[in-house]
């Protein structure tokens, strides 16, 4: 019996470095792989107070007490274009709530085809839930489903990570990564790659579109209203 244990002992040693090992293998070959959320406390907030670094339709969206929110159903977009970044922020529901935060577009007047949008939804309400998991909160809208649900009841802040670094796209959600894309596997406009339909209104292949673009975000969509603040960016090295 005492040479049995020692045995368990040693083979439970074994597995113990193995999975460690293993682990650290995984992590050397996906370095960037995020793992919660950053420190973005000292990063640059990607609008400026008085919106001069941002194009929207005049009216539309206002900062209040520190959080940006919008009138209509218009999107508001940085001057500026960004390739390889970690984009973080907040962000409020209200019930029924569909917006989304639009990375990567390459044409801001005709931007649902041309970029990805991350999913910011209520998926509590009703006439989302029974929608395609492809349209939760957290998804890339029409091509990919989260890998859980994290989103927080309407009227919480909830906090998103994302990260664009060559063709990868990564969205953590209140603290879990829960959407990891590979543009380079969507070589279809009709079918993702793992069968399901993609919206027609997304008429490009998602490995076609400019890994440069201009980031935006949606308004009032839906009739009902989002809310973000800390909202924060940092270019990364190419």
């Amino acid at each position: 019996m005492v040479r049995f244990s020692k045995l368990c002992s040693w083979l439970a040693i074994a597995a113990a470095v193995t999975w460690a090992s293993a682990t650290n293998l995984c992590a050397k070959e996906n370095p960037e792989l995020p793992q919660g959320h950053p420190d973005s406390s000292q990063w640059h907030d990607l609008f400026a107070p008085d919106l001069s670094n941002a194009i929207f339709p005049k009216g539309v969206w206002s900062w209040q007490d520190g959080v940006l929110t919008a009138a209509e159903d218009q999107c508001i977009w940085t001057k500026d274009q960004y390739t390889n970044f970690v984009l973080d922020l907040e962000f409020k529901n209200a019930e029924g709530t569909n917006s989304g935060v639009v990375v990567r577009c390459s044409d801001i007047k005709n931007w649902i085809p041309n970029s990805i949008e991350v999913q910011i939804c209520d998926d509590f309400a009703e006439k989302w839930a029974k929608m395609p998991k492809t349209w939760h909160c957290g998804a890339i809208f029409g091509h990919l489903a989260p890998t859980k649900s994290m989103v927080k009841k309407p009227g919480e802040w909830n906090r998103m990570t994302i990260t664009c670094r060559g063709p990868m796209v990564y969205v953590v959600l209140n603290g879990e990564l829960v959407t990891q894309m590979d543009m380079r596997k969507w070589t279809s406009a009709k079918t993702n790659p793992d069968g399901s339909e993609i919206p027609p209104w997304l008429s490009r292949p998602v490995a076609e579109l400019s890994l440069t673009g201009h980031i935006g975000l949606q308004g009032k969509h839906g009739d009902a209203p989002i809310w973000f603040r800390n909202i924060k960016i940092k270019v990364l090295e190419d």
